[in-house]
């Protein structure tokens, strides 16, 4: 049984409902709530629109939406709002609804879109975070090895988004911590999402088991005195199995350009090959490489990292993203 609930629509999704909608269509606000062509309908706004919003609408404790309005709805999170038979609408103007005798389907138009106050170091001292790294000064330097300043800097914007909370002003009570960790990651991999992609070299392996053969590249890289750290679908198979498959490969490498990449590839002879399964990407930040960690004889990026970079992948990486979450959470 759902809990009775009753919620004010939104003008954030309300207005991204209007949009989509024909402009012949009926729709006002009536109560609190909404009516389309005279039904009333149950319109929530779930947030960013991933696939963890959609199952944080669809808990057992609250009543379900009927359309279900984000900033922009994923892959993975049209497929369960789908599955539960719920419409949606997203500020892209993407929909997929169905209310009495209007039904609309529109694919929308993604708007390209960069953080305003996130940076790269806002980016590397937050994965820090994330593993358990103290919120000061001191210990972000370490972790991360920016200057005080970028940490000072880092640490103050998180403070003033209300991410990172103090429980006095001064004394022993006034270090800073994680307010809400979901929301800290949430942000963090929402941000991930908006950057522009790094360069990408694909090369050509005929790897059975991408695990073994990386492993052995991995080790030909190391006695090189490369850095690398894989991420994707084979870093999330070692920290928190869940697909059957790997499929592509990823994997960052301590260089900047697309030359770069390709001498790493060379170093290993490696040829880059369009469709290829084993991509190559510089570091994201200082973080996701100093960070990076050996499992099962493999160097894994930070597990916050592969969590954001799964959600990029597809209805699969964010199941996977997900799990890893759930995985992490319980460790």
């Amino acid at each position: 049984m759902h809990a009775p609930h009753r919620e004010v629509v939104s003008r954030r999704a309300y207005q991204a409902l209007v949009h989509v909608l024909p402009p012949l269509a009926d729709v006002r606000l009536s109560g609190g709530g909404v009516l389309v062509q005279g039904e009333p309908s149950r319109l929530r706004w779930i947030g960013d629109g991933w696939l963890a919003d959609v199952r944080r609408a669809l808990s057992p404790d609250v009543e379900h939406p009927q359309v279900a309005v984000a900033r922009r709805m994923s892959p993975g999170a049209r497929k369960a709002l789908t599955q539960a038979s719920i419409g949606w609408v997203d500020e892209t103007g993407a929909a997929e609804i169905a209310i009495g005798t209007l039904v609309v389907s529109k694919s929308g138009r993604p708007k390209v879109q960069r953080p305003s106050t996130w940076n790269r170091s806002a980016l590397a001292v937050a994965e820090a975070l994330l593993c358990g790294t103290n919120a000061t000064v001191a210990h972000t330097e370490r972790a991360t090895g920016l200057s005080t300043g970028s940490c000072t800097n880092a640490l103050r914007f998180f403070t003033e988004k209300g991410l990172l909370v103090a429980d006095a002003p001064r004394g022993r009570k006034s270090a800073r911590r994680i307010a809400d960790f979901d929301l800290f990651l949430d942000s963090y991999a929402a941000t991930v999402e908006k950057v522009d992609p790094p360069s990408v070299v694909t090369v050509g392996v005929i790897w059975r088991d991408p695990a073994s053969g990386l492993t052995k590249v991995g080790q030909q890289w190391d006695a090189l005195g490369r850095a690398w750290a894989c991420t994707g679908t084979l870093a999330a198979s070692v920290l928190a199995p869940h697909l059957t498959s790997v499929g592509t490969t990823d994997v960052y490498v301590d260089v900047d350009t697309v030359a770069g990449l390709e001498a790493v590839a060379a170093e290993v002879r490696l040829q880059p090959i369009e469709g290829g399964s084993l991509n190559l990407r510089p570091f994201p930040t200082v973080t996701s490489r100093l960070l990076s960690r050996e499992r099962q004889k493999l160097r894994v990026a930070p597990w916050p990292r592969v969590y954001a970079d799964l959600r990029l992948i597809g209805v699969r990486g964010e199941e996977a993203a997900e799990h890893l979450r759930e995985v992490m959470h319980a460790r």
